[in-house]
């Protein structure tokens, strides 16, 4: 079995690696084509991740390259984890739209669009490539906006599926706080990428939600940067995201106060490296688990065993709306629990959603359906639509503030603003 990562230089990978070696029955893998044009990035992790595949006694063998031709040929799944513009961008995402009063984030708001317009015309093109090299292998995206990416993919007609490590990770938590194993816990989740709400925790088929929240509130409501009345209230569990739409303008104070994250993980990705340049390092540091990206090495091995396994079980993924949520349009990307076959993703029934969320959902899913036009089409026009239309910026006078702000910074990436 290959698996080939676009994006392979990243500090990432070794989570990934991690657990191809630990998760090798379940994910019988011979070989990895780790596929980056950043030559030194790649060598210093591709190095690492064979080091780490021998300590554990794995026989994959990793490939290095700058050619996707190269890399992808034959994979039997190709995950896409990359950065356009690296966190140099990423800095610009989370900073720029501070200057107009909008919360930053490389994912949520301005920041998000700004990433996607920059993302989905070289993810279209890689896969393409895909296509042409590997025709039978399903795309797994991890790379953001998901939500947003998946339906560009989707659209173009790729076999593709979002994956994101939210779920699994508020998953993780719970059997934690319960003390019992995560196979027994699932998850009434439901929303977009990054902004979904977790309406029902399942031990053993029972939901137990109202008994967490009634024990957990002030735990989980801490974790999340939110009061535990706020969720009390609810009734449910929104993802850490959701913060930047319940605390906008405390978060925007707060960020306006400290570094950007991009600036925190560009120092930690140097230190990271430094430890992969190391041939005594031979298991993952301990460094990445604050890097981001928690449990996803385990989300994709699940993941990429049911696609090639046919297994049929239940998983959070990016997929197809097709109905499951009535206020959607059908083309929709939505995140919630599918089965996972061969033939791909099938969302699993979801209740009725609330207006409290649903009118939220519909919103974003808007905003989301006129940033991809504003990828796929490009023009300042549609850039300002994008803004206007997204909850977080909504106003006439700062979209059109922001239009010419991220236009400008992100020129070098967008050949239609030339001239």
């Amino acid at each position: 079995m290959k698996l080939a990562v676009i994006g392979g230089g990243s500090t990432y990978t070794p989570e990934l690696v991690d657990g191809f070696a630990r998760l090798r029955d379940e994910l019988p893998v011979t070989d990895i084509a780790l596929i980056d044009p950043n030559a030194s990035r790649l060598e210093l992790v591709a190095g690492m991740a064979r080091r780490m595949l021998a300590h554990a006694g794995h026989p994959a063998q990793v490939l290095a390259t700058a050619s996707v031709e190269e890399g992808v040929a034959g994979a039997d799944a190709v995950l896409f984890q990359l950065r356009i513009g690296g966190q140099t961008a990423r800095n610009v995402d989370e900073t720029l739209p501070l200057r107009c009063g909008c919360v930053g984030q490389e994912t949520t708001g301005a920041g998000g669009l700004a990433k996607a317009l920059r993302t989905v015309p070289v993810v279209l093109e890689l896969a393409e490539t895909v296509r042409r090299h590997a025709p039978g292998a399903w795309i797994v995206d991890f790379t953001n906006p998901v939500g947003v990416v998946t339906r560009a993919l989707l659209d173009a007609g790729h076999r593709a599926i979002g994956l994101c490590n939210v779920a699994i990770g508020f998953q993780r938590r719970a059997a934690a706080t319960l003390g019992v194993e995560p196979s027994r816990v699932s998850l009434g989740h439901v929303g977009l990428n990054h902004l979904t709400w977790e309406r029902a925790v399942y031990l053993d088929g029972v939901d137990v939600l109202p008994a967490l929240l009634g024990e957990h509130a002030e735990e989980l409501a801490e974790g999340l940067g939110l009061r535990p009345g706020l969720l009390t209230r609810l009734g449910a569990v929104p993802s850490y995201y959701l913060r930047y739409f319940y605390a906008h303008d405390q978060v925007v104070q707060e960020q306006r106060a400290r570094p950007s994250r991009a600036a925190e993980v560009a120092a930690m990705e140097e230190r990271l490296l430094e430890m992969y340049a190391d041939p005594a390092v031979v298991e993952k540091p301990e460094l990445l688990s604050q890097r981001g990206g928690a449990f996803y090495s385990e989300a994709a091995v699940a993941l990429i065993a049911s696609l090639l396994g046919d297994r049929g079980d239940a998983q959070v993924v990016n997929l197809r709306n097709g109905g499951t949520l009535p206020f959607l349009d059908d083309d929709a990307v939505i995140e919630v629990p599918a089965t996972i076959t061969a033939a791909g993703a099938v969302p699993l029934p979801v209740p009725a959603v609330e207006p409290l969320y649903s009118g939220l959902i519909a919103h974003v899913s808007a905003y989301e359906r006129l940033a991809l036009d504003a990828a796929l089409y490009g023009g300042a026009d549609r850039v300002r639509d994008a803004l206007l239309a997204h909850p977080l910026i909504g106003q006439d006078a700062i979209a059109e503030e922001l239009t010419d702000l991220l236009l400008e910074a992100n020129r070098a990436y967008l050949p239609w603003t030339v001239g």
